[in-house]
């Protein structure tokens, strides 16, 4: 008998990014690191995930209890939470949409089983990766892509 096989799903590594990891330098008024994604285009779907594993060494044990996510600028359009989820020290988000040329801030609020409590800002930009379909009315430039607008909004007449 033919056993269909099933598919383990990972996130990607190609998305992640780790929480620094504390240091009394990081306390004495230095500027903290930027994080920063992989940008992304408006029509991708995508697994992002945030680790938070420096934070926990010396407590194996604890891992994400509680995830907290919102996003910044809200607008039409704009980046969405699609889904959330925690895998022991790891943070995963579904993002969708977003608005070309825009950088959009996903602020994660953290709780973990011990207790531990964590607050980082990650950016997210959303680029033009992708050439799109030139609808019937659209205002064609040489050699036949469509116009834009800032926003990568195709032109119509």
């Amino acid at each position: 008998m033919v056993t269909q096989a099933s598919h383990v799903w990972r996130p990607s590594a190609a998305r992640l990014v780790s929480i620094d990891a504390p240091s009394p330098s990081a306390r004495a008024g230095t500027k903290p690191t930027v994080l920063v994604w992989p940008a992304k285009d408006a029509a991708d779907v995508l697994d992002y995930q945030f680790d938070i594993s420096p934070a926990l060494a010396g407590d194996d044990g604890d891992g994400i209890t509680g995830l907290d996510v919102s996003i910044a600028p809200v607008d039409t359009g704009g980046l969405t939470l699609a889904s959330a989820s925690a895998d022991g020290p790891r943070a995963v988000l579904w993002l969708s949409g977003g608005c070309a040329g825009q950088m959009y801030i996903v602020t994660l609020r953290i709780t973990t089983e011990s207790g531990r409590a964590l607050a980082r800002d990650i950016n997210l930009p959303i680029l033009k990766l992708a050439t799109p379909l030139a609808p019937e009315y659209a205002l064609l430039a040489a050699p036949g892509q469509p116009i834009t607008d800032q926003s990568g909004n195709v032109i119509t007449i």
